[in-house]
């Protein structure tokens, strides 16, 4: 199963093939975490693991019980919902 890539932090390497978007939702769908972000006005549904969806958050600069809706994140897509 393929799934998609999501960093809190802007990538150091190649830097042109990651789009930002901001994090607008985060759901559980068929055993996975599906982050919705916007892209300029385009929702796009990421796939990944749950190991994932913790390290991106805990990455984000939150407060204690914060919600990641809102913050601004750097993804790829690889998957097919």
């Amino acid at each position: 199963m393929t799934h998609d890539r999501i960093h809190a932090r802007e990538p150091t390497h190649d830097h042109d093939r990651w789009a930002t978007g901001t994090v607008t939702t985060l759901d559980e769908r068929n055993g996975h975490c599906v982050v919705t972000v916007d892209d300029d006005g385009t929702a796009v549904d990421l796939r990944v693991t749950f190991a994932v969806r913790d390290l991106f958050v805990s990455r984000l600069d939150l407060s204690d019980g914060g919600s990641p809706v809102g913050e601004r994140v750097w993804y790829r897509k690889k998957s097919d919902l």
